[in-house]
């Protein structure tokens, strides 16, 4: 016995050692994939609404990608072009950079403090700080060069729900069929609500932020309010990196400290009020993941898949949670997986 349970465990070992390789391997098909997925989760809703209102299923899906396609590409301009300005003003925030340090080395000359003098300035190169970032957001929005590819596995999903119904009645006796398909439906609706809530909570979240830097005169709010969005599928650090570039900006920007003092404080109680009492109230119990699988997850999809890899490692998580509960088999693990 303790031979085979030894054999099992290799194997399993194996098995996801394969499926890791693949998938980091194949990041060009499966990254696209994975995010269609998604996406078919997401608006599953709206189709099914689109279609009691009798509109052709045909036309609520072509609708439903089009919209979907346009503001996908709409956010991914706004946020581009922002981002190659934010980039470009870098150097402004190098010479306030400087004058700090030149306040902070007057103030040590002054309480007779010696500090070695160090051109900070040439040694962080903010012109080529900003060439870096700039270059970088080509990567982090990598998926609207594979934006086709998504769609298209999009569209195949969205046109084949519906279809699993009669394939597992013809493939299964009467008794076990319904129960297969209540199943699966269990696992739909979880996961539908799951993104659904998610989706929009993060979205409020951005929208809020965004406007409380606008109304603050903050430069470039509307990137920070969009990081804000995406990063807050990421629990705990993404709403930290979120708030802290923004606060950072704002020391740079402004005179004095006091605003990007306010600027932190509201952040963080918008973060809180909508990660620990909004989301928490419209998910339930029994949704939340345990500390050390978050951590876990967010290793192991940002080893695979980079930023991108990150932001998904949660949800991915989460769905994978929620069909392990609906097994009884596998229970045990949505349990181990669990907060609570």
């Amino acid at each position: 016995m303790s031979g085979n349970k030894v054999i099992t465990i290799c194997s399993v070992i194996g098995v996801a050692f394969l499926i890791g390789f693949l998938l980091k391997v194949a990041k060009p098909v499966f990254f696209p994939l994975f995010l269609a997925v998604l996406f078919a989760y997401v608006l599953s809703p709206v189709l099914n609404f689109l279609t009691r209102l009798k509109i052709p299923r045909a036309v609520s899906i072509l609708v439903i990608v089009l919209v979907t396609f346009l503001v996908i590409y709409l956010l991914g301009a706004v946020f581009y072009s922002s981002g190659k300005g934010f980039a470009s003003e870098l150097p402004k925030y190098g010479k306030k950079l400087e004058s700090m340090f030149q306040a902070v080395q007057g103030w040590l000359s002054f309480a007779k403090i010696e500090w070695e003098t160090v051109n900070w300035i040439d040694q962080l190169n903010l012109s080529n700080v900003g060439s870096v970032l700039f270059s970088s957001l080509g990567p982090f929005f990598s998926f609207m060069a594979n934006l086709f590819l998504i769609f298209i596995f999009l569209v195949f999903m969205l046109a084949g729900r519906g279809s699993m119904t009669r394939k597992i009645e013809r493939s299964f006796d009467k008794e076990r069929a319904v129960r297969i398909m209540g199943v699966i439906e269990n696992i739909d609706s979880q996961v539908q609500r799951y993104l659904a809530i998610k989706t929009v909570v993060s979205f409020f979240t951005g929208v809020i932020a965004a406007v409380v830097l606008l109304l603050w005169g903050l430069d470039f709010a509307i990137v920070f309010g969009f990081l804000t969005f995406v990063l807050n599928y990421i629990p705990n650090i993404g709403s930290f990196i979120a708030t802290i570039f923004p606060v950072t900006i704002a020391v740079f920007q402004y005179d004095t400290i006091w605003p990007a003092i306010w600027i932190l404080l509201i952040l963080i109680l918008i973060q809180q009020t909508m990660g620990n009492f909004v989301e928490p109230k419209l998910m339930g119990q029994g949704l939340g993941l345990s500390p050390l699988v978050v951590l876990f997850s967010l290793f192991f999809w940002g080893w695979l898949w980079g930023i991108a890899g990150m932001i998904m490692a949660i949800p991915i998580t989460a769905i994978v949670k929620i069909v392990f509960s609906n097994i009884p088999e596998f229970n045990f693990v949505a349990a181990l997986m669990s907060k609570d």
